[in-house]
């Protein structure tokens, strides 16, 4: 489990997308410390399992499935991504319970600064906006955010400066994905309630099963 507090910007060494699985190798020393192979390591909210560690990088195994569900295949040598360890059971959970397993990929609408704010404006994928509510909880690329409005399909998050400098979210343009992971409360919320629901109702979309 995660809490969508980014821990350090890694950079991105190598993604062989010939390997099966494809293997995705990062620099990253601070989030390093204490982590052994088999840990989890979030990257762009995404669980990845540690595979390797040499020196300042590791790696970590990325199957078809999470490719295909997730931003992970287009990341290119020299690209920064959001990291972050597993939570400890005695840490702080500062920002929201985070899974690790995106439920799709959005598109980023517009970028509109206001007085120290940036409001981003996101396209959700079919069947998610349901499990979002205004001063809700949103992962974006692992970023633990609070949903500012929402609209249809498309919500505004609001970015204060400090996340803009510590998170990818600062660089990332119009018309780009980025990975989202809803509350899953919201699912269980709506599984547990299935059966109250009027007849024809629509069922719950079920996360992405993705590899660690």
């Amino acid at each position: 489990m995660f809490t969508g507090i980014i821990e350090e910007l890694g950079t991105v060494e190598a993604l062989d997308l010939g390997a099966d699985p494809a293997a995705l190798r990062i620099r990253s020393p601070r989030v390093l410390e204490g982590i052994a192979l088999g840990d989890s390591i979030a990257v762009n909210g995404c669980c990845l399992t540690v595979t390797a560690v040499v020196g300042e990088t590791w790696s970590a195994d990325v199957i078809a499935t999470t490719l295909a569900a997730t931003t992970l295949g287009e990341l290119r040598p020299g690209d920064r991504v959001n990291l972050e360890r597993c939570v400890r059971a005695d840490g702080r959970l500062d920002g929201h319970i985070v899974q690790g397993h995106v439920d799709g990929v959005g598109e980023i609408l517009s970028r509109d600064e206001q007085a120290g704010t940036t409001l981003l404006r996101l396209r959700l994928p079919g069947g998610l906006s349901r499990y979002v509510v205004p001063k809700g909880s949103l992962a974006v690329d692992g970023v633990s955010l609070t949903v500012a409005a929402i609209d249809g399909d498309e919500v505004t998050i609001g970015l204060i400066p400090e996340t803009l400098e510590r998170t990818t979210l600062g660089t990332r343009a119009v018309g780009e994905g980025v990975d989202l992971e809803v509350d899953v409360l919201a699912k269980y919320v709506e599984k547990l309630t299935a059966g109250l629901l009027p007849a024809g109702a629509p069922e719950a979309v079920t996360g992405s099963e993705q590899g660690r």
